[in-house]
């Protein structure tokens, strides 16, 4: 089969993505092998190619935002049939055994493994996932919008959740890419004022097309104190002026799985009158139920730009150059 792997871990100009043939992966017991027929393309793949994630394993096959079918089953798979259309999310497993996963944490287990990390993913015509982990998806959703919702859309549920945003808070999105303009999405339907700051003019435009009250620079001030403030750009520089946006009592979220060096905070500016900071580590496989009922609800549609499997190097260098409003995706 055709996919993608990391050959070398360097800046994306190097091409550390390089196309080969694989053998056809075979499920194992409680496994399901799906036939991917989208699979958004990540900020996290591109850490991952580019070394900020250090790599798990040799010729990693990356991409964690898949939708497909499946068509074939491991020993004891028995909860989808030949043909059912389902999500691959960026947790592919826990232990089950620990604290965190008893505590209902998972996404805090020290055993937890990441689809496209720890084992190969969507950036292929075949992968295999443990059953348990895949998530059921209607066949009325086109597989290149499902596909951004299966990571950027969980991941930045999840963050909003962790912000703790009151009815019709004041929200702060600093970053406007695929996972921003989820959240906005969901934010501007559920009655919050959204104040977007980042530096791409299309994203600035398309902010203003979803909802938002107000555009600005990257570390520009809102034009209103924030109940909360998500940090979806992986730029420490950032938190500084996230925080001071922040009304008193407001959360910071850093939403991404990396983040350049926080500079220097100055605790009478940016964290006194009980602010705080907080981060998200992945997700829970209930986040991600909820947040799909949650967007089937809401109507959250995906801004996307799909491109054929082939040029997934492309589409990569393309998400470095931050050439993309919304989410690029690749279908086989």
């Amino acid at each position: 089969m055709l996919a993608w792997v990391v050959a070398h871990a360097g800046p994306v100009g190097t091409g550390p993505l390089q196309q080969v043939e694989l053998p056809e992966p075979v499920p194992g017991p409680g496994q399901v092998r799906v036939r991917v027929e989208a699979c958004g393309v990540c900020r996290t793949d591109l850490h991952l190619a580019e070394g900020d994630l250090a790599p798990r394993r040799p010729r990693t096959v990356p991409g964690h935002e898949i939708v497909g079918r499946v068509d074939a089953r491991g020993d004891g798979a028995y909860r989808f049939v030949i043909g059912d259309r389902v999500g691959v999310a960026w947790l592919r497993g826990t232990c089950g055994r620990c604290r965190w996963c008893r505590q209902g944490r998972e996404n805090l287990c020290p055993g937890a493994q990441f689809t496209g990390w720890d084992a190969d993913g969507g950036f292929a015509e075949l992968t295999v996932v443990e059953e348990a982990f895949a998530y059921r998806l209607p066949e009325t959703v086109r597989a290149e919008s499902a596909a951004p919702l299966l990571c950027s859309g969980i991941v930045g549920y999840r963050a909003l959740r962790r912000a703790s945003l009151p009815p019709g808070g004041r929200l702060g999105l600093y970053g406007f890419g695929a996972s921003a303009h989820l959240v906005a999405q969901v934010a501007v339907r559920q009655g919050a004022v959204v104040h977007v700051m980042t530096r791409a003019p299309a994203a600035r435009a398309l902010a203003l097309e979803l909802g938002a009250a107000s555009v600005g620079e990257a570390a520009a001030p809102p034009p209103e104190p924030l109940d909360a403030a998500i940090l979806f750009a992986p730029v420490g520089d950032l938190v500084p002026p996230a925080l001071r946006a922040l009304d008193r009592g407001g959360i910071c979220v850093v939403a991404g799985i990396h983040l350049s060096d926080i500079p220097p905070l100055v605790y009478e500016r940016e964290l006194f009158y009980e602010k705080e900071l907080r981060s998200v580590t992945a997700n829970t496989r209930t986040d991600g139920a909820e947040f799909l009922r949650l967007a089937a609800a809401l109507d959250i549609r995906p801004r996307t730009h799909t491109r054929p499997l082939t040029e997934a190097a492309d589409t990569l260098a393309d998400l470095a150059a931050d050439r993309y409003e919304g989410a690029a995706v690749l279908v086989p």
